[in-house]
């Protein structure tokens, strides 16, 4: 283990320290460090590596050109976190400059600044990418959440441990309202399957709700689940809001904990519209991306639809609302907003014990109805 005194250091961003944890986690595989130029530039044209392994979206190590300068004098970098815990030890073997506008195009399908990471590639992102041998020298703390982030090696061992087959992954970066927890449900309508819950705890996108409050909200969601069946793990991954690509990536990623199935959204990873007005990405374009890698990927997508509250009737899809039927549409968007205002939450749209818990990332009080 090389002595660390001469070595420059570097204070990981937000969405740094979280690539960084998933790649030493194993949760990145076959990723064992950040992506050098030529991987980079492979991900960007055709979403594999150069080894030909599917990989849609970059994980790359951006830093100023002091840091670059001072790395590569002394041969390797120091990564620690804001409290200035050593983390890692990166020996830099490759820096380069990359064009970040053609990353946000190929990568995003836009450069539009309406899209929150076209503006973090433009503004905060570093002019410098760089690679080399990683070495983990620490563990990666999350205070502020539940002791729920987990790796997939322990996943795994939890899958097996319970005899599991058929184990459902769920992703969200939301609040879990009540069209999600049916959603769940109808998974579970397999008496062979299993759910795995795995929210995104990491960087999501500016406005959305503090991971520490959703995860409180994840926990209460799980006991209306069948506990024999069901499985809760905060994912620290920082999302890109990539669209389609993101969708694609977090079957990836499911799979390597395990998951044999994986819940796609009809708008999955999107951050809404553009300047114009436009949705970045079509509707159920994730979808599809997904289900043409099915058979590489070794993994099934379920492309569950859309479920609307009918009153008397509960969740269904726009296809089994009855003759008559009023509709109403369950969205996060639509939770949000009302927390935000303190106003009362309608029992269908979320369960009064996940509104309590999200109650106090909001101004003002907010009663469940």
């Amino acid at each position: 283990m090389a002595p660390l005194e001469p070595l420059p250091s570097w204070h990981l961003t937000p969405r740094q320290l979280c690539d960084l944890e998933l790649i030493g986690a194993g949760a990145f595989a076959p990723l064992t460090t950040f992506l050098g130029r030529a991987d980079y530039e492979s991900v960007c044209d055709s979403m594999r590596l150069c080894s030909g392994a599917l990989w849609p979206v970059p994980v790359t190590l951006d830093l100023p050109s002091d840091t670059v300068r001072a790395a590569t004098r002394t041969g390797g970098l120091v990564l620690t976190d804001a409290g200035r815990r050593v983390l890692a030890v990166l020996t830099i073997t490759e820096a380069w400059r990359p064009d970040r506008m053609a990353e946000a195009r190929a990568v995003l399908g836009t450069d539009d600044p309406a899209h929150p990471s076209v503006v973090h590639l433009q503004s905060a992102t570093h002019q410098w990418y760089v690679t080399g041998d990683l070495e983990m020298r620490g563990e990666i703390r999350h205070d502020d959440l539940p002791p729920l982030v987990r790796t997939p090696h322990d996943v795994r061992t939890e899958i097996q441990r319970r005899g599991w087959r058929t184990v459902v992954a769920f992703n969200t970066r939301n609040p879990m309202h009540g069209a999600h927890r049916a959603l769940l449900l109808r998974a579970l309508a397999n008496s062979d399957a299993a759910v795995l819950l795995h929210p995104a705890v990491g960087p999501t996108r500016p406005g959305d709700v503090p991971p520490a409050a959703r995860a409180r909200s994840y926990l209460a969601v799980m006991k209306s689940l069948p506990a024999r069946r069901s499985m809760l793990a905060l994912l620290p991954l920082a999302m890109r809001m990539a669209g389609p690509r993101e969708a694609l990536w977090h079957a990836v990623i499911r799979r390597t904990f395990g998951a044999t199935h994986f819940v796609v959204g009809r708008d999955q990873a999107s951050p809404g519209s553009d300047s114009r007005g436009r949705p970045f990405y079509p509707q159920y374009a994730a979808q599809d991306l997904v289900r043409a890698y099915e058979a590489e990927l070794g993994l099934r997508a379920l492309c569950l639809p859309e479920l609307v509250y009918v009153e008397g009737h509960g969740y269904l899809s726009r296809d089994e609302v009855p003759s008559g039927g009023v509709a109403r549409t369950v969205s996060g968007t639509q939770l949000r907003e009302l927390l935000t205002r303190g106003a009362d939450v309608p029992h269908w749209l979320a369960a009064p014990d996940v509104v309590a818990e999200l109650a106090g990332a909001f101004t003002g009080s907010v009663a469940g109805a």
